[in-house]
């Protein structure tokens, strides 16, 4: 299988290409309420570095397959190189599962419910009905 060159300059680095991505990013952390401005700049900045660092290495191993697809003496010449992109792929793909983690982490922070606030809630409800604290 062999890409052509307007295959590969598809694959480039757009700003349309993830940016919608980072933007759904941003607002899924605007969405956690306890969540500090200068963290939720941080994990932007990562789930944008690792996105790009992810797509560059994308486009570059295409680069390199095609190049080796040509001639087994060239997969020789680029092999370690073709390995370099993928374990740039694979570092990107851990950061954002990291990230995951965090965000995931913040997300159960944000919606741990308070036995107090859940009492009152109910005691407001139903006039109160009885509900003691203990």
């Amino acid at each position: 299988m062999s890409m052509k060159d307007d295959d590969i300059d598809s694959l480039k680095i757009t700003d349309g290409n993830y940016k919608g991505d980072v933007n759904k990013f941003r607002n899924l952390l605007d969405s956690i309420e306890n969540l500090d401005d200068k963290k939720k700049q941080l994990w932007l900045e990562i789930y944008d570095n690792a996105m790009t660092d992810r797509q560059n290495s994308f486009v570059m191993l295409n680069t390199m397959l095609e190049i080796c697809g040509k001639s087994t003496s060239e997969h020789a010449v680029h092999g370690r190189t073709i390995v370099a992109y993928i374990n740039n792929m694979s570092k990107a793909n851990d950061q954002l599962i990291k990230l995951a983690e965090l965000v995931r982490k913040a997300e159960e922070e944000n919606e741990a419910i308070d036995p107090d606030e859940m009492l009152d809630a109910l005691e407001a409800h139903r006039g109160n009905s009885g509900f003691k604290r203990y």
